[in-house]
């Protein structure tokens, strides 16, 4: 998975790479000639007092350590610019992914998981690109180039590394293997800790309503005292690490010191040569050592890169086709053919059997008890969902068969939860039109029943909302969703129960409004209130998925019970 992400997304720094590996390899040589330089001072310059072979020498040192030194300078820029540009790459990829997704594919990941996948996902990934452009390119030609060196110093010695080579592989393998279980646990828990925190910010109103302050800190220190419980267990391994290599690399600094230091007295080694050999066998244990800090990062960037290759290969069940029907007219037909939806493997199907036709100036209402499919049936129009039974025609033609941007193009959508962008009043409305002047957003408020409450915002138009739309009440959120949609001007209209915030006289004076704002549009209204849909052309009556009867308000009062039952209910509750 991992192979397969890196080589999707470096394939356009392919020259950034290359650059990496020459700088690397020139800063590397310099690195592994120096020791052998300075051998060369203390045996040919020191020890027969020849001061000018020094200063010679000293110069070149000091010539080839700024060459190394201007290498890895480049090496660290262009390994940078490449594992950004990689990041910067995925986290696009995977929010153009995750735009073309239906409700279904969002309620598969979740949005916390999404989040994580995106941010701290990516940024495992990416330091592993990091860290392998910076160090894994040296530590090879270090440690076989430290190898050669200390070969060409003295054979006999270099024997130290036949035992300390494979002591230090065989540790770094071992505590490695005891790390690798825990990295999918930790990045499901950080999952969970996103959802937590998540739920507790977005539903803060009600926690402190029900006073549930400590049931929810309970909540969220399980969730997080399960994630500091796997990083210790992880960090408690890699604290190992180090001390470890470090051992190995005293121990066999004091055997170098030992047997070259019986070499030099047999006269088989000069005094040089053990200061490079010192300096070689711990360029050699630390290149290891740099190869293991990869092979950590490794195997959490390997589980952060199948997470997120899962969100990329996810093929969305909504997908345009591949030869899609264009030019609608401007003003179209909305018609539902025993339209129906069910969730793989549900016992039951969510929706069944919905047919009616609504045409252009009309409005056709939805009404039904809670979890009878109402807003189901919403998200069937603009294939937010695809049908799994049945059809839905715009203008005559499937939606299926339609390319979805056109088709989400003539349809406007006010949610059952209105939701405002960080931003002013008037960029939230141009979400509905860019293009849209401030005369028609002012005229699209107006009938919203918005524009005197906008009229005393500190800065009208140009207020700043928060996100979310947090800093106007639940009735102003859903007047200002309501002018959005009026300000794209579109063929088709869903208010999903869009009036449910309204007290009952603004709900009529805006229904009043909208009637000639729509004139040339199908709308089609979710609601729970009787009076607000006691006056539309044809009331859709549903009742657990399954449309029970179709008609006007007069004609279901008399002969659908269940709609009969939704009128006494509410006249009932009004006494």
């Amino acid at each position: 998975m991992l192979l397969r992400l890196l080589r999707r997304f470096l394939a356009p720094y392919r020259g950034a790479l290359l650059a990496v590996v020459l700088l690397q390899l020139v800063a590397t040589g310099g690195m592994l000639l120096l020791p052998s330089l300075n051998a060369d001072i203390i045996d040919r310059g020191v020890a027969v007092g020849d001061v000018g072979y020094i200063t010679r020498t000293g110069m070149t040192m000091l010539g080839i350590s700024a060459v190394e030194i201007a290498a890895s300078i480049g090496a660290v820029y262009f390994a940078a610019r490449a594992a950004m540009g990689f990041g910067r790459d995925v986290r696009l990829a995977l929010v153009r992914s995750v735009g073309r997704f239906s409700a279904r594919e969002f309620g598969t990941f979740g949005a916390p998981s999404l989040i994580t996948r995106n941010t701290n996902d990516v940024q495992q990934v990416q330091m592993l690109v990091l860290v392998t452009c910076t160090i894994v390119v040296t530590s090879p030609i270090m440690a076989f180039g430290g190898v050669i060196m200390a070969l060409r110093e003295d054979v006999g010695t270099s024997l130290v590394l036949v035992v300390a080579i494979p002591v230090l592989i065989f540790t770094m393998v071992t505590l490695i293997a005891l790390m690798l279980p825990g990295f999918r646990v930790m990045q499901t828990r950080i999952d969970v800790v996103n959802r937590v925190l998540r739920e507790q910010i977005t539903g803060i109103r009600v926690i402190r309503a029900f006073v549930r302050d400590e049931t929810e800190r309970g909540r969220f220190d399980v969730a997080n005292d399960d994630l500091t419980a796997t990083a210790l267990r992880l960090g408690r391994v890699n604290a190992v690490l180090y001390p470890a290599v470090l051992l190995i690399s005293n121990v066999s600094t004091v055997a170098v010191l030992w047997v070259g230091g019986h070499r030099i007295a047999d006269g088989q080694m000069e005094v040089g040569s053990i200061t490079a050999m010192i300096t070689y066998i711990a360029q050699i244990l630390m290149a290891v050592l740099m190869t293991a800090f990869v092979a950590i990062l490794a195997p959490r960037a390997s589980v952060c890169a199948e997470r997120i290759l899962d969100v990329l290969e996810t093929e969305p069940t909504v997908t345009a086709p591949a030869d899609p029907v264009r030019g609608l007219p401007p003003r179209v037909t909305l018609e539902l053919r025993e339209a129906g939806f069910s969730y793989p493997g549900a016992d039951a199907p969510v929706l069944s059997g919905v047919s009616f036709l609504a045409d252009p100036g009309s409005t056709t209402a939805i009404i039904g008890g809670t979890g009878s499919g109402k807003s189901t049936l919403m998200r069937l129009v603009p294939r937010l969902i695809d049908v799994t039974a049945g059809q839905v025609l715009v203008g005559g033609v499937d939606v299926r068969a339609l390319d979805p941007e056109e088709l989400r193009a003539r349809i406007a959508v006010v949610p059952q939860k209105a939701y405002l962008f960080s931003g002013t009043v008037a960029d939230n409305l141009r979400y509905g039109r860019a293009d849209a002047t401030d005369d028609e957003l002012w005229h699209a408020l107006e009938v919203a029943q918005a524009a005197d409450f906008v009229h005393r915002m500190p800065e009208g138009l140009g207020t700043v909302l928060s996100q979310g739309g947090t800093t106007v009440s639940g009735g102003q959120r859903q007047r200002l969703a309501i002018a959005r949609a009026l300000v794209r001007r579109p063929s088709i209209y869903l208010f999903d129960d869009a009036f449910s915030a309204l007290d009952p006289a603004t709900d009529a004076r805006l229904r009043a409004a909208l009637e000639p704002e729509t004139r040339d549009a199908c709308v089609l209204i979710v609601a729970q209130r009787v009076s607000t849909v006691q006056d539309a052309d044809r009331i859709v009556v549903l009742d657990n998925g399954v449309m029970v009867d179709v008609g006007s308000h007069l004609g279901l009062l008399g002969r659908c019970e269940t709609y009969a039952e939704i009128v006494e209910s509410q006249r009932m509750a009004t006494l």
